[in-house]
């Protein structure tokens, strides 16, 4: 006789095991959503935060302030301003004069300021914004600086449909015939201006560089200075405009052009016109990147 094995028999569970189950359950840690765990991770200090709202209010400033009047310009209780006072005059990001007692960005605060700015590159800061400025605008954009025989394209920004003009990097544009070279006419020192201008006309000739009667070139200077913009309607090059507009760095010296140059049928000439408004925004962002307070510059 071959003997098989009895067939097992599952128990069925207790009733104190049904019961347990759900709050094993519930005793599980849930994962975190996505958005919630990201937003965990990029969670800093607040009172780091919140203590920056005083230095961030003496650099609008300008100058030393009392704490009363610093406490209302970072929006901030006097009682609650003055502790972040003391850490940060622990540590040299700020000073308090004995006699006033003032408060003014200090030694440590001056320190780092002058790192980043000494690693600023004007034309690598302002390429990303050339880009988004040809890609909004639809038109050319021109990068320039002072080199040694004048203004000098050192980044061209074409659209999905370029300009066609003669213009490439490394030209040399004329300091009296083109908005670029007005534009740093109107804010580099008189004296080097005027060396300049001879040398523009020696260098392309009466037909390119049309030379200025002083008292025109000083009514020309103005109106830029006035408009924070240089323009040009169809002059050197027409059925083109344009608009160039000054990047300042800490100190208040114009180091960079933004010129942005289109067709006269789609490019509007009017100082206030969606082309000016567009670049003299690009040129003031850059400006602010590399330290410039708006103001400062007569």
């Amino acid at each position: 006789m071959v003997c098989l094995p009895m067939p097992t028999r599952t128990m069925p569970p207790t009733p104190s095991a049904r019961r347990a189950r759900p709050i094993e359950r519930l005793r599980a840690p849930l994962a975190a959503p996505p958005a919630a765990a990201a937003e965990k991770e990029r969670r800093g200090i607040q009172s780091i935060e919140v203590g920056m709202s005083l230095l961030l209010a003496l650099g609008r400033h300008g100058r030393p302030m009392p704490l009363k009047d610093l406490s209302k310009a970072a929006d901030m209780p006097t009682g609650k301003a003055h502790p972040y006072l003391v850490s940060f005059a622990k540590v040299g990001f700020v000073v308090q004069d004995a006699v006033t007692g003032y408060y003014w960005l200090g030694p440590t605060a001056i320190q780092l300021g002058l790192v980043s700015l000494q690693g600023l590159n004007p034309v690598r800061e302002a390429t990303p914004d050339a880009e988004r400025l040809a890609e909004q605008t639809g038109h050319s954009v021109a990068l320039s600086v002072w080199g040694n025989h004048g203004p000098t394209v050192v980044r061209l920004v074409d659209p999905i449909y370029p300009l066609h003009v003669n213009l490439r990097t490394g030209t040399v544009m004329s300091l009296a015939g083109t908005a670029t070279g007005r534009l740093f006419a109107a804010y580099l020192p008189r004296a080097l201006i005027e060396s300049a201008m001879a040398e523009d006309y020696k260098r392309l000739g009466p037909d390119i560089a049309t030379p200025l009667k002083p008292e025109e070139v000083d009514k020309r200077l103005v109106e830029i200075r006035t408009h924070g913009l240089s323009r040009s309607t169809g002059q050197p090059t027409p059925g083109v405009n344009a608009f160039a507009a000054p990047v300042f760095d800490y100190s208040g010296n114009i180091v960079l052009g933004i010129t942005l140059m289109g067709s006269s049928g789609v490019f509007d000439p009017s100082w206030k016109g969606p082309q000016a408004r567009a670049v003299k925004a690009c040129a003031a962002e850059v400006s602010k990147r590399l330290g410039h307070q708006p103001g400062s510059v007569d």
